[in-house]
């Protein structure tokens, strides 16, 4: 792996550190993060604060409103999963909305709202593996929700886009709609209710937001516009410890989370390119062979990808080599295959981070609304934006993600971890909605295959092949996109940001940790 870069060709170092490394999407987390670890705290303690950090600073792209999943690997070793997923009402069956003429999940209502399971989960992670308290983790958070913090600029760009969405709630447009407009670069906003709702949760735990008035306020809001979630819901609501799945890619173990999660798609992709030889392709053939691989991928994740209590996933089937050989064979270097089936919801709204501290403990952490927003719906009391999860359910007699009682819906925000010989040797993520699966694959590919440091890899152009289309951003070479053109793809050229990125890379010989942050968004790495 290379460590230097071109220091003339515009791009970001890497940072370093020995002690502790942290990488986000957002400058107020990453310092808070850093700051917990200077403080003594370890690294789900500096992933806690990190978080509670960007869902009031980052808050169109996650919140307490939202789901979590998480990779840790405690001292460095082998990796443990939760999935802090939420679950439909127990009311929700799937005759309900049959009776009603519904054929889909209607989008920015409360039927696209599962109960939250961020809360639950970090409190999960906190009581089993943190060791400052709460009120220490949650006090950064805190202080930027009740005195207020700055617009940072990819906030500003993303938040413009979801004026129409906000608009559209009344409470929402008085809180994230200042005189009608969002916010813009540098202005000073405030969240003094979610501030409230931090502060109880940093004394009462889980049940400041599950029980009492926080979960009844946000269940009379879901009610009064037609939902079905009770407050036995929110108080039933678990996080579950889960063993990840992993497939061996370039030398190396790359670990996700299970189905529910989308995780199961990144390991598919790896493994059907791991039966090219990527280090002497084009990168043309590149973006190809991803994209191929890409779209036999999302085919099958969107057949059975699902919650595994309700129907199992064979996980080792899926990623045997028998089962990878019949995919990897419908591969053609000189002709794009037809567009994967796709009715689905499409979001990129997401925060990822990760920390590693002086022990090596290292944790690979996901938050996320879904949308931008979320459902749009707000509960002005509890200054929660609730997600909008549940779109990823289908209202279709036996389908795999058919909605139910109590049932998790399909994911796409996953969390990755690799290791090698026995040790964890880099956390790393890719958000952006369905991309992410997608993501984690180009991201790999590049780190192990073709030798770049992890910046270098964030750095990298991206494609994906989604949707009938391959979008690929408009940093690629012209050259490149004639000849994918000529394969038959179907090219969108795209000045929009792909997807953004954290990694660390643990160097045991060195005894340093190198930490990426992408360009993509306001982050940076931040190593002490």
């Amino acid at each position: 792996m290379r460590t230097t870069r071109d220091f003339v060709t515009p791009g970001r170092s890497m940072a370093i550190g020995d002690r502790g490394m942290v990488a986000t999407s957002h400058p107020a987390s990453s310092v808070a993060a850093l700051d917990v670890l200077r403080e003594g705290g370890n690294a789900v303690d500096a992933a806690i604060a990190g978080v509670a950090v960007q869902c009031v600073v980052d808050p169109h792209m996650t919140g307490i409103g939202g789901d979590c999943f998480a990779l840790y690997a405690p001292k460095g070793g082998m990796p443990i999963a939760l999935n802090g997923s939420g679950r439909a009402p127990a009311a929700a069956t799937l005759g309900w909305y049959q009776e009603r003429g519904m054929t889909a999940i209607p989008d920015l209502t409360p039927h696209a709202v599962t109960v939250p399971g961020a809360i639950d989960a970090w409190c999960r992670l906190h009581e089993d593996h943190g060791s400052l308290p709460l009120e220490r983790l949650f006090a950064p958070a805190i202080g930027f929700a009740e005195n207020g913090f700055r617009v940072t600029p990819r906030v500003a760009y993303d938040w413009a886009k979801l004026t129409d969405k906000l608009s559209r709630n009344p409470a929402a447009a008085a809180q994230y709609l200042p005189g009608g407009q969002a916010p813009a670069v540098g202005e000073r906003r405030a969240q003094p209710a979610l501030g409230a709702t931090l502060r109880a949760v940093a004394k009462h735990g889980r049940k400041a937001f599950y029980e009492g008035s926080v979960a009844e306020e946000i269940v009379a809001t879901l009610r009064e516009l037609g939902g079905l979630h009770t407050v036995d819901d929110f108080a039933a609501q678990t996080s579950d410890y889960v063993a990840p799945i992993a497939a061996d890619y370039a030398g190396v173990t790359v670990h996700e989370c299970p189905p529910n999660g989308q995780g199961l798609a990144a390991l598919v992709i790896m493994r059907i390119m791991a039966g090219f030889d990527l280090r002497n392709a084009s990168e043309a053939d590149r973006v190809h062979i991803h994209a191929e691989a890409t779209k036999a991928a999302y085919r099958l994740r969107d057949f059975i990808v699902c919650d595994p209590s309700v129907t199992p996933v064979d996980v080792d089937r899926v990623l045997s080599e028998p089962f990878i050989a019949r995919l990897r064979e419908g591969i053609r270097m000189d002709r794009s295959a037809p567009a994967e089936s796709w009715d689905e919801a499409i979001h990129k709204d997401t925060i990822y981070l990760t920390v590693v501290d002086r022990d090596l403990n290292a944790i690979s952490f996901i938050n996320s609304l879904f949308a931008g927003f979320g459902s749009g719906i707000y509960a002005p009391k509890a200054g929660v934006v609730l997600q909008n999860r549940g779109l990823s359910f289908r209202l279709v007699p036996g389908h795999a993600n058919a909605i139910a009682p109590r049932k998790r819906p399909m994911h796409t925000i996953i969390p990755g971890m690799v290791t090698q010989g026995g040790h964890c040797v880099m956390p790393f993520g890719v958000m952006g909605g369905q991309y992410q699966s997608a993501g984690h694959a180009h991201f790999i590919a590049r780190v192990f295959e073709l030798g770049m440091s992890p910046q270098e890899a964030s750095d990298a152009p991206r494609s994906f092949a989604f949707d009938g289309v391959l979008t690929i951003e408009d940093s690629i070479r012209p050259e490149i996109v004639a000849d994918l053109k000529g394969r038959g793809h179907t090219v969108a050229l795209t000045d929009d940001p792909t997807g953004g990125c954290q990694a660390i890379w643990i160097d045991r010989e060195k005894g340093a940790l190198f930490g990426a942050s992408d360009h993509r968004k306001d982050g940076m790495a931040l190593g002490w």
